[in-house]
């Protein structure tokens, strides 16, 4: 059990601040190094958050003993490399979704974690919602049954990174991203629902990908847009479940119902954008004395009392106080290593899936997965 964490973060840009921000309001950790090829950058955020010491070449920084962590704020394609040589240096390391830009890169990383005996964590943030620990309380307690039938979705307008005025073209070529809109929001939604499932098997695949909105050619040319804005999709998981998916950056309706998940008792709704300006609530639905309920739940209250019962009660109010707290001995750490290598097998076997013009099997996507890793 360690006292106060030493972290080193690899990163400077719009990750590695907002990592550096959720940080400083956690009891325990100090960030003592910074790195990123970008100096100045580097000095001035380091500068902010008052970091002691300044990189340019991760290699370097890893040879601090000081170092407890490591943190990975870069783009996906370079998450494998970097995650290796940490956790082969004697670090444990929490990197930032997606796990990798390819299943075979996220397998090493995991199989490296557990050869090292080290922890790896990633951000999966949509766990520790109070939403997604509430459905997850109701199905441990059996309300819903038998599980059989699961959707994920994620909506945006349009709101395609760079193209519609934020963020860097590299959330947008398959060289740096690897993918585009289920590796950056689908990530997010397609694991909550694998976690509060179990994170169970996948069997097989069918889906499609699409780049079909207008978009400023200008931008288009300068940021090599080459990911999709939109995915759907199917997949048979062990257990006769079934898993369906829409993901978009860009689509031209109102909006869409939020995530879902049912069973032969019951079924949970969790809220999701139905247009610019509203959003659907969480519910649970049920029959009781042959009537059909239609339930809400206070989540407030549900969160508040969640805190003040537990021992730990910052443990799993976010990605990084759960870190933090399983470095520091307090609860184990959720495998979210596994349920992101599933999400990536998922997202992967969707794209290959398009690319052969049939359904796949999990199998035929881990044989056909490729390194898209960048060492820096």
């Amino acid at each position: 059990m360690m006292d106060t964490i030493k972290i080193g973060i690899i990163g400077a840009g719009q990750i590695g601040k907002a990592h550096l921000e959720e940080y400083v309001n956690i009891p325990g950790v100090e960030v003592i190094a910074i790195c990123d090829i970008n100096l100045d950058e580097a000095k001035r955020v380091a500068a902010k958050y008052s970091v002691s010491k300044v990189y340019t070449d991760y290699r370097e920084m890893l040879q601090q003993q000081k170092l407890d962590a490591i943190d990975v704020c870069l783009h996906n394609n370079y998450h494998m490399p970097v995650t290796i040589a940490a956790l082969e240096a004697g670090m444990h390391v929490y990197c930032e979704k997606p796990i990798a830009g390819s299943y075979a890169d996220g397998l090493k990383m995991l199989e490296t974690a557990k050869a090292c005996g080290k922890l790896l964590h990633i951000q999966l943030a949509h766990l520790f919602h109070i939403e997604t620990r509430v459905a997850k309380q109701l199905i441990d307690a059996g309300k819903l049954g038998k599980l059989y039938h699961a959707r994920s979705t994620g909506f945006r307008r349009r709101n395609r990174p760079y193209i519609d005025g934020y963020g860097s073209a590299a959330f947008t070529r398959k060289e740096t991203a690897g993918g585009g809109a289920l590796y950056d929001m689908g990530v997010y939604h397609i694991a909550r629902m694998l976690y509060l499932m179990g994170n169970p098997k996948v069997e097989r695949i069918v889906g499609r990908t699409y780049q079909e909105m207008a978009m400023d050619e200008e931008r288009r040319l300068r940021s090599g847009f080459d990911v999709e804005e939109m995915a759907a999709g199917l997949v048979c998981l062990e257990g006769g479940i079934t898993l369906d998916i829409i993901e978009s950056w860009a689509l031209q309706l109102g909006g869409l119902e939020g995530s879902a998940i049912v069973g032969s008792e019951g079924g949970i709704r969790l809220s999701g954008a139905v247009s610019d300006r509203e959003k659907h609530g969480f519910s649970f639905h049920t029959t009781i004395a042959d009537l059909d309920m239609d339930c809400t739940i206070n989540l407030e209250r549900a969160e508040w009392r969640q805190r003040m019962l537990s021992r730990y009660p910052d443990a799993y109010i976010s990605s990084q106080h759960h870190w933090i707290a399983a470095l520091q001995g307090q609860v184990a750490l959720l495998p979210t290593a596994d349920i992101a290598l599933n999400t990536m097998l998922i997202s992967e076997g969707l794209y290959y899936s398009q690319q052969i013009g049939r359904e796949v099997s999990a199998e035929e996507v881990i044989q056909a997965s490729k390194s898209t890793s960048i060492v820096l």
